[in-house]
């Protein structure tokens, strides 16, 4: 796409705003920025990153002013073109230097940039015995506060305290004017009138760019216990996490088949997080003769975890002394007793030693290209959603062992009433500049590389629409809609116009993520 003079004079008035070292609108780094995990877009004709909201809300103003297009993008590890577009020509906005983390132990409220990963804030509010009930994706160490808030996620704290939206007080939004929108009008409480909080959750940055997010806080409780169960149909996995999630004993629980445990996670539980897992444990046991009983259950379950079942649920419960742990874990033990047999707890032992995991499963154990597709399943769906999606897999089996793709799939509770199941597709391909970028030249020389493979990338895209299309006739819901996942084909003509009609309120010129949620 050629330069136009108006490119060139927006480039120069936003540099002269943020200064030239937080403008990029030349070189390799563009390539970067315009991939996300599984997609490659045009490039943008600028990425900025605004150290400060108010240098974000001038860059947003001249952007707007000139009539480009803006797109957030918040720690890249997403997969479903949020902020990748194939038009290019717009303004990327990195809001990762807006990174500022203020405390109000007394309001019990947390004030977030939007660029603040999960892990800093983590570290942060650990030093003080604190933490915001939604806690954070796996992918913590570079998913940022704010663009989980736009995308809506879940994992850590999400049995007991639900997804990343039903942890915001509330927020700072920066509309495509410049204009700076605070989206409630008390400190205590987001349910002053109608919630305008939550409808900036989930939005994909259509209606604005995150600026600042507001969480409320909680006590740690500083005991804990794993536990893992083994399952041999999926139909009493399902019984069981529904249980559970409905009891709400856990913090977080999460379910993995076969293939995943063994091959994407089981890849993770190498020497050296073992070593951390075991210096771990023995720091936070209990006491010390429980902490090494524990490693001496570890040692001797080596690999078994991983493969004790064609389906594996670990759940970590916490409490506030050791009695609650205890209890919790006792309960939990007599609900699902009859549905599955215990196993031992080293990978969900791991996960709470490790909460946020370096970004190596954005390849495949293998080196492939990877890329996960997801439903929000009512639990009357579940089984019925299972059956189909393995008479598709099978319809499919015979072009996927040709061109060497395969899947794996977890699950997770969403609150007690759905049901997250998440396959992952893995296909022999290339590399991309996200890739290379994100996990270094010294990892990826250890690690296979394949050729381009247009082929299996082919499939891999048909089976990934086949698999939405398949949840979609199960009346699944989604996360991270982005541009991948149906949105306005679901709503009604009321609530169609309504959105309509805020979106041309908020942002009357359709600069902000075009292509996003349909628009």
């Amino acid at each position: 796409m050629a330069t136009t003079a108006n490119d060139t004079t927006i480039i120069g008035a936003l540099e002269k705003a943020l200064g030239p070292d937080a403008v990029i609108s030349t070189g390799e780094k563009l390539e970067y920025f315009a991939n996300d995990v599984y997609r490659t877009g045009e490039k943008p004709l600028a990425v900025v990153r605004p150290a400060t909201v108010e240098l974000l809300q001038e860059a947003v103003k001249l952007c707007g002013e000139a009539g480009i297009a803006m797109v957030p993008r918040g720690g890249g590890a997403s997969y479903t073109d949020g902020y990748v577009r194939q038009e290019g020509g717009h303004v990327l906005f990195d809001t990762g230097a807006i990174d500022t983390i203020e405390i109000d132990e007394r309001n019990a409220v947390v004030t977030c940039g939007a660029g603040v990963t999960w892990a800093n804030l983590k570290t942060a509010l650990d030093a003080k015995g604190l933490r915001t009930p939604f806690w954070g994706p796996f992918s913590g160490i570079a998913a940022t506060v704010g663009g989980s808030v736009s995308q809506n996620t879940l994992s850590h704290g999400t049995t007991i305290h639900g997804i990343s939206a039903q942890s915001v007080v509330s927020m700072d939004v920066v509309l495509a004017s410049g204009a700076l929108l605070s989206t409630s009008s008390s400190k205590a409480t987001r349910f002053y009138g109608p919630d305008l909080t939550g409808l900036f959750t989930g939005d994909c940055g259509v209606f604005g760019v995150k600026a600042r997010i507001r969480l409320p806080l909680l006590p740690v409780l500083p005991k804990f216990e794993c536990l893992s169960f083994a399952f041999d149909s999926f139909a009493d996995y399902h019984a069981a996490s529904r249980k559970a999630a409905a009891a709400r004993l856990d913090d977080s629980h999460f379910g993995l088949d076969l293939a995943l445990s063994q091959g994407q996670i089981g890849r993770q539980e190498g020497m050296g997080a073992r070593i951390k897992i075991a210096a771990d444990i023995l720091r936070k046991a209990p006491n010390k003769l429980k902490g090494v009983a524990q490693l001496v259950k570890m040692a001797f379950a080596g690999e078994n975890p991983m493969r004790a079942g064609a389906y594996m649920c670990h759940f970590i419960v916490e409490g506030a002394d050791d009695d609650e742990a205890a209890l919790k874990a006792k309960q939990l033990r007599r609900l699902l007793d009859g549905l599955g047999r215990e196993i031992a707890n080293s990978i969900p032992t791991f996960v709470h030693s490790v909460p946020f995991a370096p970004l190596f499963n954005v390849l495949g154990p293998g080196g492939e290209r990877w890329v996960p597709i997801h439903g929000v399943l009512a639990h009357d769906e579940a089984v019925a959603f299972d059956e189909s999606f393995k008479a598709l897999i099978k319809s499919y089996q015979a072009r996927m062992d040709k061109l060497g793709i395969w899947i794996g799939t977890m699950f997770s509770p969403v609150g007690s009433t759905g049901f997250l199941y998440e396959v992952a597709l893995y296909w022999p391909e290339d590399r991309t500049a996200y890739h290379t970028t994100t996990l270094g030249e010294e990892y990826l020389s250890q690690q296979p590389q394949f050729a381009a493979n247009p082929d299996a990338s082919a499939l891999a895209d048909e089976l990934k629409e086949a698999i939405v299309a398949t949840f979609q006739k199960h009346g699944a819901g989604h996360f991270q809609l982005g541009r991948a996942y149906p949105y306005q084909q679901r709503l009604s003509a009321e609530a169609k116009s309504l959105l309509g009609a805020i979106k041309t309120e908020l942002d009357p010129k359709g600069l902000m993520n075009p292509g996003a949620l349909g628009f």
